[in-house]
């Protein structure tokens, strides 16, 4: 604001402040913040985001043989590592024209559900609540503690603790009993994820074609077991997340504004159906509505298309303010997909990764991280979708889709039903998830435990499967299969932390094109 500009009524002179945040270390590490905030206002007047890690693995793939892209792709991350490694592995189905046998299938999806048992209990319970915590809260706003003292816990039958401040001491760090006992249970979920992909994070048993986890009764058996350890935990961290976050919402209000954007959700979707899925792109629109997570882009709260064609013919990669030359004058690797929809120069399949170091400029270029976006054919937009929408992004895409509908998960339409078993202490319990007002932090945040419930619900189920699979006789995990000298491929499947693609052009027998999605992955 200038001297000449005319104030808002009741605005005081500006007290600008350059404040960073770099790196943020409650995440990977490589994001950084940058602001000028105005105290006096109590206004951000300007912000950036940047990343100073430039990962290169677009360049590197060129030229490597294709099923190797598994192993490296799991190393760009070393959180996520397991999601890109079947992420690649469902592109390069695609491209080699091989369905692996449905217990392999089945094995893929209970891996990948102890990762988001183990990813999400570790995060939120001992890192995420460390915001919502005694002392962090007794050091920030001791009127709310105060507060939470008198206030009684609603579900503390469920949980056991008898106001909120009892349940935010619980969440201590080091101390509380939460905190600690969420530390084992993220051990007993990993030992799960060995058991089926055999090295945590980055699987040794996840191939192109199948699996190589030896299918024995006991196999599933050892991860029912783990599984029936951590239902009634499960049961306890979603009751004790509401009570804390329906407390907030009371005691500060306003608080729904923290955090709070436009409803912009994407879901690629997770848990391949093996009884529908063949991975090839001329039925993905079909086997895609089959996955037991929905996929969906929602914009304002109503579904855009749930259709893997359309979604992944949306997607674009701009430059924004990225250290990238572009690429819209080069030659196109995919000019039409195999039904004969052209392809965007901007879309993954054709972009080529060009970097040029230089120096951090806010008013130019300061990123190595390119700007993601969905092209919304109808509105002629490029929205910025909420890629790491996680957990949100899926529950609020299945519950509106309503396609899920199996024995221990139901999408309503306007919500979730998740049910669980009878534990060591607590009985048989349906939790429902509903669409929310807002997506802000708290509902962020609180559909994390649910979606915990939601993959230990749907890993009671495919443990059933596998083992009727067993029991009759039908242990291949397996699909030999040729690697063409031309292809394309795409896998789509949900990270952790939200929507993951890894697109693929093969040529020569090696690999021409490689890029996984989001971009801040190139």
């Amino acid at each position: 604001m200038t001297t000449t500009e005319a104030r808002p009524t009741g605005r005081k002179p500006p007290e600008l402040v350059d404040m960073s945040w770099d790196p943020i270390t409650r995440i990977i590490g490589n994001l950084g913040i940058y602001t000028k905030i105005d105290f006096a206002n109590r206004e951000v007047v300007e912000c950036h985001s940047t990343s100073s890690l430039f990962r290169g693995y677009s360049v590197f793939m060129k030229g490597k043989d294709p099923r190797d892209a598994g192993f490296i792709t799991s190393r760009i991350c070393g959180i996520c590592g397991d999601n890109h490694t079947t992420c690649s592995d469902y592109a390069q189905q695609m491209a080699y024209g091989v369905k692996p046998p449905p217990l392999a299938d089945y094995i893929v999806n209970l891996g990948e559900a102890a990762e988001y048992m183990f990813d999400h209990t570790i995060f939120q319970d001992n890192l995420v609540f460390v915001d919502f915590c005694e002392a962090m809260v007794k050091a920030t706003n001791p009127g709310v503690l105060a507060r939470a003292e008198r206030t009684a816990a609603p579900h503390g039958d469920i949980h056991g603790y008898r106001t909120i401040a009892d349940i935010m001491r619980a969440f201590n760090p080091f101390e509380g009993e939460v905190y600690k006992e969420a530390l084992k249970v993220s051990r007993v979920t990993r030992e799960m994820f060995c058991l089926m992909e055999g090295r945590h994070v980055h699987p040794s048993t996840l191939y192109p074609g199948g699996v190589g986890t030896m299918p024995q009764p006991t196999t599933f058996t050892d991860y029912l077991s783990r599984l029936m350890r951590v239902i009634d935990f499960v049961k306890k961290a979603v009751a004790m997340n509401d009570d804390v976050f329906d407390f907030f919402y009371e005691a500060l209000p306003g608080y729904e504004e923290v955090g709070r954007r436009r409803i912009l959700l994407g879901c690629w979707g997770a848990f391949q159906d093996p009884t529908s899925v063949d991975y090839r792109y001329e039925t993905m629109n079909t086997w895609g509505k089959d996955m037991y997570v929905t996929p969906g882009i929602i914009v304002d709260g109503e579904l855009v298309t749930n259709n893997l064609v359309d979604i992944n013919l949306g997607l674009r990669i701009l430059l924004g303010s990225s250290y990238y030359e572009d690429w819209v004058n080069e030659q196109p690797f995919v000019t039409h997909d195999p039904l004969g929809n052209p392809v965007d120069m901007r879309h993954p399949w054709n972009q080529t990764t060009v970097p040029v170091p230089q120096k951090r400029n806010f008013d130019e270029k300061y990123s190595w991280v390119m700007s993601p976006r969905w092209y919304d054919k109808k509105t002629d937009q490029h929205l910025a979708l909420d890629t790491g929408g996680g957990p949100l992004a899926r529950l609020w895409s299945t519950a509106l889709n309503g396609l899920v509908d199996t024995p221990y998960v139901k999408a309503t339409g306007h919500s979730v039903r998740i049910s669980l078993p009878k534990g060591e202490s607590l009985p048989e319990t349906t939790l429902e998830w509903r669409i929310p007002q807002w997506s802000n932090t708290i509902e962020r945040d609180r559909a994390r435990p649910y979606f915990i419930a939601y993959a230990a619900a749907m890993a009671l189920q495919f443990v059933e499967e596998a083992m009727g699979l067993v029991r009759a006789g039908e242990t291949k995990v397996f699909e030999n299969y040729e690697v063409p000298d031309e292809a394309i491929g795409c896998g789509f499947h949900e990270a952790v932390r939200g929507v993951l693609s890894h697109h693929l052009v093969i040529k020569d027998k090696k690999i021409a094109n490689y890029h996984p999605y989001p971009v801040s992955y190139t």
